[in-house]
């Protein structure tokens, strides 16, 4: 018996299943008829959070069905890293995706922070989730650094992206486009939260996933 597609929403950051954009997409797919699943990306604690553990639990989620992932900041780099390796993924679409991720961190802190998180093992950490500051262990850079900045991989795929992103800069978004046909980029007078230009980017989701041919 076929399966229905599943689509899954990967949260950004220190997020979780509960975000804005997370549940504004569950909202709109159901009155579609479509279940959205979302899985809470730090399942051993955030402060044990990893890259490799995210992309694991996604496996062990899906199994070898055929999927369509939605993605937000780094659930978006996470996405495009799954579907570089999971053929069985259809479709992406990717919101602010979090592109060169672990140079973007690398930068982002500095290398006196950087030290001082290495010497000490973890650094506080501001969880919009939670709405306050966890401990993160090193090893989450560390094991950022494994991964391939821009993931290759040949799904058809919709990016959107804001013009004033001060977290992910758009150029990383229009890079990826670049070099990548399967791609199409849609930038927006918006942030990196991207959640005042929510309908628009339904809109163009809603076109580009239901109205797909099937494969």
């Amino acid at each position: 018996m076929h399966r229905p597609l599943r689509v899954l929403y990967l949260h950004g950051f220190a997020s979780s299943p509960a975000s804005q954009k997370a549940q504004f997409f569950a909202r709109k797919l159901a009155d579609r008829g479509i279940r959205l699943e979302i899985p809470d990306l730090a399942e051993h604690g955030f402060e044990n959070l990893t890259i490799s553990d995210q992309l694991d639990q996604i496996e062990r989620l899906l199994g070898n069905d055929g999927a369509i992932l939605i993605g937000s900041s780094l659930g978006g780099y996470v996405a495009a890293l799954y579907a570089a390796r999971h053929s069985e993924v259809q479709r992406l679409v990717l919101l602010a995706p979090a592109f060169n991720f672990y140079q973007l961190w690398r930068d982002e802190l500095g290398p006196e922070r950087l030290e001082t998180w290495k010497r000490e093992g973890k650094i506080p950490i501001f969880h919009y989730g939670e709405n306050r500051e966890l401990p993160l262990h090193y090893r989450f850079l560390q094991d950022a650094s494994r991964f391939e900045p821009y993931p290759e991989f040949h799904q058809p795929t919709l990016v959107f992206h804001g013009n004033h992103d001060a977290s992910v800069p758009v150029q990383s978004s229009m890079l990826f486009a670049e070099r990548h046909p399967n791609v199409r980029l849609i930038r927006l007078n918006s942030d990196h939260a991207l959640t005042d230009s929510l309908e628009t980017i339904w809109r163009e989701t809603e076109t580009f996933l239901l109205n797909a041919p099937a494969r």
